[in-house]
């Protein structure tokens, strides 16, 4: 469950720690524990910041990242936004 094909003739794939959405509920764990929602992060903020050293979810990839918060707005718990400088986040 957590190999994921990268290709269709399946010669190169991705083994990941943990899924998308995994990531996605430790991060809105983090947020809703600290009282972030209503707040807006760079994905440099939520992967590389002070505020998130000490939680799992720092360092994370950001392709892994965007997956995450990808699946976080299916669930209509997050928007992925358009910053100046990059991406960013908004939290429900």
């Amino acid at each position: 469950g957590n190999l994921e094909w990268l290709d269709k003739n399946k010669t190169s794939f991705l083994i990941m720690w943990k899924r998308p959405e995994e990531w996605g509920k430790l991060i809105y764990q983090w947020v809703s524990k600290n009282g972030l929602t209503n707040s807006v992060f760079t994905l440099y903020e939520l992967a590389s910041g002070e505020d998130t050293e000490n939680e799992e979810f720092h360092g994370l990839d950001e392709t892994m990242l965007l997956r995450a918060l990808q699946a976080l707005q299916q669930e209509h718990k997050a928007e992925i936004i358009t910053l100046d400088d990059g991406r960013g986040v908004k939290f429900f």
